[in-house]
């Protein structure tokens, strides 16, 4: 893998790249849609590919190896076959799952043991068991095996959480020195950087990772409930200490303007469930703002759901449409809505090279902010 900084933005420190891997070229900022269980919910891959025009997706490793799991994911011959993509994917490790099913599983230093949401039955994560199921799935980028401290996290937690994550990264290395990948390509490690809110330890922890030499680095434990100007100012202390030639990757963040305000702190690659799962719910992301597509104001809006959108769907179908989909409970809805989204999202970050490149991302980011915060 192979990261070449392009441009850099004068008054921030945004700047644009191309990640190589051996699925494709990956133009950064980019934004990663999330495809949980081997597809991005109600959207076709040839939609991904076409219309929306992704470059990298998500898999997730817990969800794809409890369903439908590793050995029928190595019988298909990995992921990118069994759902039939073919550019870059990248999976998450497990270890958010040891954040967000708190009330099901139980930490200790072996790994994690977690009772299945699907049957109740009883697994063990460890880093090992993580990078073995990374290595069954194929991706090209695979996340090392982290915990994810809930907000707020006294100091003491954190640290004892960033401590024990930096040991599993440790053993994530040592597994995958120990084992090939299966499918024929590369894949490579990214640490996560932990810490909670706290600079001393994200300072740390960013100077732990960044020991190690990896190829990249991710951001965790933001996006878990903290305001977001405390998400703004953890961001920019891990920046300043990760090495300045590899990509940055913020986890699970966010909203437009969280997505725009990170990359003048100098992130380059993020996901986020949330275009799709507004969408699901009628709230479309616009250039001229938030709009919730179940409000009877467009009950005879014939317009284009987004006159400034780049997808097919934003001129092919009308507001008035999409609105009557929902009432009549269609589940074109949650297609043509989730499609918007993402399209819309990935606009957003082309847009945002295309001002880098340009030299005045910093003062366009600052022009648009407002428009995309506010209700259309």
């Amino acid at each position: 893998m192979q990261f070449e900084i392009s441009a850099r933005d004068a008054a921030s420190q945004a700047r644009t790249g191309l990640l190589h891997t051996d699925h494709g070229v990956i133009h950064t900022p980019i934004f990663m849609p999330v495809g949980t269980r081997g597809t991005v919910k109600a959207v076709p891959q040839t939609d991904l590919a076409q219309d929306i025009r992704a470059e990298i997706i998500l898999g997730n490793t817990y969800h794809l190896y409890l369903r439908p799991g590793t050995d029928i994911l190595e019988e298909a011959g990995g992921l990118h076959r069994f759902m039939h993509w073919d550019g870059p994917i990248l999976t998450d490790s497990g270890g958010f799952q040891v954040y967000s099913l708190a009330h099901n599983r139980k930490i200790r230093e072996e790994g994690v043991t977690f009772r299945s949401h699907i049957d109740g039955s009883s697994h063990l994560f460890s880093p090992e068991v993580s990078m073995d199921i990374q290595r069954s799935i194929g991706a090209d980028v695979i996340m090392a095996f982290d915990e994810c401290p809930p907000y707020p996290s006294t100091h003491a937690y954190a640290q004892d959480s960033m401590e024990m994550t930096h040991r599993w990264l440790d053993r994530c290395i040592a597994r995958l020195g120990e084992t090939e990948p299966l499918y024929g390509h590369a894949q490579h490690l990214f640490p996560i950087v932990q810490g909670s809110t706290f600079r001393d330890l994200r300072l740390r922890s960013a100077e732990a990772v960044a020991e190690r030499g990896a190829v990249g680095y991710a951001i965790g434990g933001l996006s878990v409930g903290e305001p977001h100007q405390a998400m703004y100012e953890a961001v920019d202390w891990v920046t300043g200490v990760l090495p300045k030639d590899r990509p940055r990757y913020l986890m699970g963040v966010g909203t437009p303007a969280n997505i725009l305000e990170c990359i003048g702190l100098g992130v380059d690659m993020f996901d986020c469930v949330m275009p799709t799962r507004n969408a699901r719910n009628g709230t479309l992301f616009t250039w001229k703002g938030i709009v919730n597509m179940k409000n009877a104001r467009w009950e005879r809006d014939f317009g284009p759901l987004d006159p400034d959108g780049t997808s097919p769907v934003d001129q092919f179908y009308s507001r008035a449409y999409v609105r009557h989909l929902f009432k009549a409970q269609e589940l074109l809805a949650l297609s043509i809505c989730s499609i918007h989204n993402l399209a819309f999202y990935l606009d957003l970050v082309r847009t945002a090279r295309a001002h880098i490149e340009a030299g005045d991302f910093a003062a366009w980011k600052a022009a648009v902010l407002p428009q995309l915060e506010g209700r259309a």
